[in-house]
C-alpha cells in the first residue's frame, strides 16, 4: 500500500522543501497532519490535495 503516514523529514523531502517550511505551512498555511504523540504525520494524497489547491503559494490569503 502506498498511501502510508510520512514524517516531517519525509514529506519535506517529498515536496523537495526544508523541515522548517514543513512546519511553518503546517503553522501558517494549514498544511494538513496529524498529530502521532509527540510527532506529526502527513498522508500524501491530503498533501497533494492541499499543493494542487494553491494553498502552498507565497502570498496566500492564510499568511
Amino acid at each position: 500500500m502506498t498511501d502510508r503516514w510520512l514524517s516531517v523529514e519525509q514529506i519535506a523531502a517529498y515536496l523537495g522543501v526544508s523541515k522548517d517550511t514543513i512546519y511553518a505551512w503546517r503553522e501558517k498555511k494549514c498544511l494538513p497532519a496529524h498529530r502521532v504523540g509527540r510527532f506529526w504525520k502527513f498522508k500524501t494524497d491530503e498533501v497533494d490535495d492541499w499543493v494542487r489547491s494553491g494553498s502552498a503559494a507565497e502570498g496566500d490569503a492564510h499568511d
